[in-house]
C-alpha cells in the first residue's frame, strides 16, 4: 500500500518573536481566527508585509508590556487549538532564575567538555566558546562590565583624591578581559593546528668496506 503524506495546514502555525532589527514583537502565520485572537487578546496590529499581512505590537511598548501581551496572546491561541511558537525571551511564565540556571548549565557543560577532550581540536572548540570575538563568554562579560562602568559613572561621583576610584578601575578591568580573550584565542589557534608527529631520527648510513679489505 502506497503511503501518503499527511496534510499540514501551515497557516495554522503561529510564530511570535522579537525582530532583532526593529525590536518589534511580530506574529507570523495563522488563520483569520488566529488574527482575531491576536488583536483582541494581545493588542496586535495588522501590518502589510512583502509576503502577506502579519501582526505586530505597537511601537514604543516597554519590554514588560511586550512580554505580557505576547504571553497572553500565545496562551489564548493555544487554548483555541492553534500551534504556537513563543520566543522564550517573551514568555513571562518562565521561572525567574531560568536564564541564570541555563547559563550555569552551559558553563558546567563546557567544563565537562574540556575535561573529556581527547584531541587538541576538541580543546580548541571549548576555547572558541570562551573567547569567540562576538558571542564568546569573555567578550560578553566585558560588555557587561563596560555597561556597568558607564552606568555607575553617571550615578556616583568621583572618589576622594586620596583614594583610588574603584569605579574608574572598571575601564582597565574591561581592557584586561579583552587581552585575556585575545590570549585565549591565540591558544585556540595553536590547539586547532593539526598535531605534528616528531621526526624520527634515521640511523646513519653504513659505510661499506672495499672488497679487498673484506678479503683480508
Amino acid at each position: 500500500m502506497k503511503q501518503t503524506e499527511p496534510d499540514f495546514w501551515v497557516l495554522e502555525y503561529v510564530t511570535i518573536t522579537k525582530d532583532s532589527r526593529t525590536d518589534l514583537v511580530v506574529a507570523i502565520g495563522g488563520t483569520d481566527k488566529a488574527a482575531d485572537i491576536l488583536q483582541r487578546t494581545g493588542g496586535f496590529l495588522s501590518a502589510p508585509g512583502p509576503r502577506g499581512d502579519y501582526h505586530r505590537l505597537p511601537h514604543g511598548l516597554p519590554v514588560e508590556q511586550q512580554r505580557r501581551k505576547a504571553t497572553a496572546a500565545s496562551h489564548a491561541l493555544l487554548a483555541a487549538g492553534h500551534s504556537v511558537h513563543l520566543d522564550p525571551t517573551l514568555n513571562m511564565l518562565v521561572a525567574p532564575d531560568g536564564e541564570r540556571e541555563a547559563a550555569l548549565r552551559y558553563l558546567a557543560c563546557l567544563t565537562e567538555r574540556a575535561a573529556a577532550a581527547t584531541t587538541s581540536s576538541e580543546v580548541a572548540e571549548v576555547l572558541t566558546e570562551v573567547a569567540a570575538p562576538v558571542h564568546g563568554l569573555l567578550p560578553l562579560a566585558r560588555e557587561v562590565v563596560v555597561r556597568a562602568w558607564i552606568a555607575a559613572s553617571d550615578f556616583q561621583g568621583s572618589a576622594p583624591a586620596a583614594e583610588p576610584d574603584p569605579i574608574a578601575r572598571l575601564g582597565s578591568i574591561a581592557t584586561s578581559v579583552s587581552e585575556a580573550a585575545r590570549a585565549i584565542l591565540h591558544a585556540r589557534n595553536h590547539a586547532a593546528r593539526p598535531a605534528q608527529r616528531p621526526a624520527t631520527a634515521s640511523p646513519p648510513p653504513s659505510r661499506a668496506q672495499p672488497a679487498e679489505s673484506r678479503r683480508r
